[in-house]
């Protein structure tokens, strides 16, 4: 038995994981998406006559195990790697290409692939969606530079390769990526019934709905708790010359109203900066969401995504039972992700 799939049926067993013949199917398929580029047995490969794939590109529903199977993966990896949130990778890319306007003269996406490829062989990109028609029209180039490098990645993602930024605006601009993500990447479909992050704790400890006086009382409560002996100030946050204030912080936890986070123009900066300031977050009066405020609701995935990816625990309050929520169309399968999170994050207890 090759060492990565004892190595995984060994971590799945001490942890208490279900196995099933679908994450197999994945393992077998990841030894050999690893074997292609990390033997060094120059002749193995010299003869074979399949074509390389520089990614691999796995998507599924939420809470398949699609994380867990990647994470296992990444974490094997003895080589210059970095696993990055889409929104990060991006606002790095847009940084250096400000930073470097003078220099690069145009050249800005050579020069962003040149600084990569000195840091990491691999890039690991979790949950990977595209709801930004600037980044949407960049990322053909920018992926085919890196690929052009032997620069590899692996992605998970709600959806398939094709239906990517499905129905998104000018989303003819964004094909050509499209196209090089199914010709550079091996593409296969995880298939679970049982969403693992709800099945964890069917009690959401800190999910609190309707919105009344009894919720609101049970709220500050916990609140009184968890800030008591701390001390209460304004914090500041600059971001590119902007300042983004959270008006209730207590020692890094922090409460905010629904709006204050996604109804002005803020995003993925300010929230990675939130994050970044906080280890406990509030969220008050979250509405249902519709064709009727998809920035908001786009604001709102977009939150949860960079909170989950920072484990960040969560109290929220709203009208809606979480299973209730509607959306917007256009968001639908990416929305079904961030419900899912929420499940998770307001389940987790702070860390001290």
């Amino acid at each position: 038995m090759n060492s990565l799939k004892k190595n995984f049926l060994q971590y799945c067993s001490e942890n208490k994981l279900k196995v099933n013949k679908n994450q197999i199917e994945i393992i077998d398929l990841i030894i050999k998406f690893k074997n292609n580029f990390f033997n060094k047995n120059f002749f193995s490969g010299l003869f074979r006559k399949e074509k390389k794939k520089l990614g691999f590109y796995l998507f599924g529903d939420v809470g398949v195990g699609k994380t867990m199977l990647f994470n296992f993966f990444y974490n094997s990896l003895d080589i210059p790697k970095q696993r990055l949130h889409f929104n990060e990778f991006m606002i790095s890319f847009h940084d250096h290409t400000h930073d470097r306007k003078e220099i690069d003269k145009g050249n800005s996406i050579k020069s962003f692939v040149n600084k990569i490829k000195k840091e990491c062989e691999l890039i690991y990109f979790d949950e990977f969606q595209v709801t930004n028609i600037v980044d949407a029209m960049i990322l053909g180039r920018l992926f085919e530079a890196m690929f052009d490098e032997n620069i590899r990645v692996i992605i998970t993602s709600n959806t398939k390769i094709k239906n990517l930024y499905k129905d998104g605006l000018q989303r003819e601009q964004f094909l050509t990526f499209l196209d090089i993500l199914e010709n550079f990447c091996t593409e296969k479909e995880l298939i679970i019934e049982e969403d693992y992050r709800k099945s964890k704790s069917n009690i959401l400890d800190h999910f609190f709905h309707p919105l009344n006086e009894d919720t609101n009382f049970k709220i500050n409560q916990i609140f009184r708790k968890l800030t008591k002996d701390k001390v209460a100030n304004n914090k500041k946050l600059e971001i590119k010359g902007r300042t983004f204030e959270i008006k209730k912080y207590f020692e890094k936890i922090a409460r905010f109203s629904f709006d204050e986070l996604c109804d002005q123009n803020i995003g993925a900066e300010d929230y990675i900066k939130i994050a970044e300031a906080c280890k406990f977050i509030v969220i008050e009066n979250i509405p249902t969401f519709g064709d009727h405020n998809t920035d908001k609701q786009q604001r709102f995935i977009t939150l949860i995504d960079i909170l989950y990816e920072k484990k960040i625990p969560l109290m929220v309050s709203s009208n809606i039972k979480l299973e209730n929520f509607n959306s917007s169309k256009f968001l639908e399968v990416s929305f079904k992700r961030t419900l899912s999170r929420l499940y998770e994050l307001t389940s987790i207890k702070m860390s001290n």
